[in-house]
């Protein structure tokens, strides 16, 4: 779809009509999104509804790292019940801010500046260019602390330009109390060594700012309820990469589901040999855990509910814990049934030619969805640049997550294309991953081309049909080229793996630049698809019924 007209006012920022915010809002589909819990023991619900006060604090620790002005404006439009007020308050809070996350971050609100780049993270009024000069004048340890995960920059009371380092310890420190007590809290109540384990190192982080033994707790629960709570994502920060938001995920394991997907964890490493990079850039051996965890989301909240909803991740990012451990990767199940009826259905109608339209599955969906979460933990990840140790992030800077992201879906389906031909999934499939990728780009794209994800599908689709392992029909809709698109799928896999080992980021800036287009044809496609609905709005029913019973 093609919003001219709110680009157009955020230009000016003259802010969105009535009618406009509700055309915007009308995009996300309201959705129930909750689990059984007849299962769980009364101990663990009580727990659970104990971790779903503490992740709805998380909220406001995201909007203020998000912007500094979030909660101001959030306090007045709470204030406003005219019509267009409450249309204003239902796409902020759609959000998590005044700027739309589907049209290149466009203000819908009176008054609000852009959407800033460095988020909140970096000192207000600092230019990218003195914030990157200040970071590499200092000595080692220094210049770790500066582009960490956990600490942000402001201004320093020693003098006119200078910057100092503030962990997060500090910035956030009353409302990371009140969030760590109430884990405490959940502690007490849970029956199960490990999430007691994971809580109370979780909280201990909050104020040590060392998230390291948590994130360790966090790797190896066997819990029925999984949260996960804290910063994490660093795709707010649009200078650097760097600085993690805070989020919170809290569901229940599905055992069922994730006893099926066991199988994956342990042909990583075949994978890994095996992928189409030289053979000096593989991972010899990769981190001894890869736990996968099939859950049903309850409640999500900051980084992990605004805008399109997460359907899966792949955490954590410390590159230590990777490289020692490797990660978890958590699906989202009930999310992502929810996205593949409400939204890809319907848009592969509209998107792909009728003969296509059939091969298109939850079971590929789901499975390409682990696949991508899996490759996040494949290929480089800690690399030399010269005679320097570095990491893929440090180097790509504000390329890395689009590439990142683009690296995992296209070396996902090279993984998968793996484990059908030695035969561990079904040759059957080979009919069906690759036409539901197909799809689920064009639901991607309408995600807007200034999000990570869309860059990293536009980078891929573009590429693909550059490589005739895409095509597009005389009626506009698109197929897949059956003889062109292993071997696409492998060049482009090779391509993006070998820039990310060399630290590349001239050549990762020329391919977004390039591709990460929307193009005529494809823009054709998503104007037809205004009635399909862009993504879900969660409404978490089940959260709801454990939280009217706590009280």
């Amino acid at each position: 779809m093609n919003w001219k007209w709110l680009a157009a006012l955020g230009a000016t920022s003259l802010g969105a009509s009535q009618v406009d915010l509700h055309r915007m809002a009308a995009r996300f589909a309201p959705t129930e999104i909750g689990a059984d819990l007849s299962r769980l023991p009364e101990s663990e619900r009580s727990a659970l509804a104990k971790l779903i006060q503490a992740a709805k604090l998380i909220d406001a620790l995201f909007l203020r790292q998000v912007w500094s002005g979030n909660e101001s404006v959030l306090l007045d439009l709470s204030k406003d019940t005219s019509a267009l007020g409450r249309a204003r308050l239902q796409n902020f809070l759609i959000n998590k801010g005044p700027w739309s996350t589907l049209d290149g971050n466009a203000q819908f609100i009176p008054g609000v500046p852009p959407k800033p780049p460095p988020a909140n993270f970096y000192p207000p009024g600092a230019s990218k260019e003195a914030v990157e000069k200040w970071i590499q004048s200092l000595d080692e340890p220094q210049r770790k602390l500066a582009i960490g995960f956990f600490t942000v920059l402001r201004w320093s009371p020693a003098g006119v330009g200078k910057f100092q380092v503030v962990p997060y310890s500090q910035e956030y420190q009353p409302e990371l109390a009140d969030i760590a007590s109430l884990l405490k809290e959940t502690a007490a109540l849970t029956t199960d060594p490990t999430l007691r384990a994971f809580l109370i190192k979780r909280a201990a982080a909050f104020s040590s700012n060392d998230y390291y033994d948590s994130d360790l707790a966090w790797m190896e629960l066997t819990s029925a309820v999984e949260p996960t709570i804290g910063p994490y994502e660093v795709y707010q920060d649009e200078w650097f990469n760097a600085k993690a938001a805070f989020e919170a995920f809290i569901a229940v394991r599905d055992e069922a589901e994730t006893a099926k997907l066991s199988k994956f964890g342990s042909e990583l490493q075949e994978i890994e040999d095996h992928l189409p990079i030289d053979a000096q850039l593989r991972n010899p051996k990769l981190g001894a855990m890869a736990p996968i965890r099939v859950v049903n989301l309850i409640f999500s909240s900051g980084d992990g509910n605004h805008g399109v909803q997460t359907a899966a991740y792949n955490l954590p990012n410390d590159e230590r814990i990777t490289k020692e451990k490797g990660a978890k990767r958590v699906m989202l199940k009930n999310v992502q049934e929810a996205k593949f009826k409400v939204v890809l259905v319907p848009t592969a109608q509209v998107a792909l030619a009728p003969a296509e339209q059939n091969r298109v599955t939850f079971e590929a969906f789901f499975t390409h969805i682990l696949m991508h979460e899996l490759m996040h933990g494949l290929g480089p990840h800690v690399i030399t640049v010269g005679s320097r140790a570095s990491t893929v992030r440090q180097e790509l800077k504000d390329s890395y997550s689009a590439i990142e992201e683009a690296k995992a879906d296209i070396s996902g389906l090279f993984a998968l294309q793996y484990l059908i031909d030695k035969g561990v999934l079904a040759k059957s499939m080979e009919s069906t991953i690759y036409t539901t990728f197909l799809a689920s780009c064009f639901r991607s794209l309408r995600f807007g081309i200034t999000e990570a994800h869309a860059k990293g599908i536009a980078l891929q689709l573009n590429y693909l049909l550059d490589a005739g392992a895409f095509g597009t029909s005389p009626d506009g809709t698109f197929f897949v080229n059956a003889s062109k698109i292993k071997a696409g799928v492998a060049a482009l896999t090779r391509e993006l793996m070998t820039l990310q080992a060399q630290g590349n980021r001239s050549r990762a800036m020329q391919l977004l630049s390039s591709l990460s287009v929307v193009r005529p044809p494809v823009q054709k496609v998503l104007d037809r698809l205004s009635h399909v609905p862009v993504d879900i709005e969660p409404k978490f029913k089940t959260a709801e019924t454990l939280l009217s019973v706590a009280r």
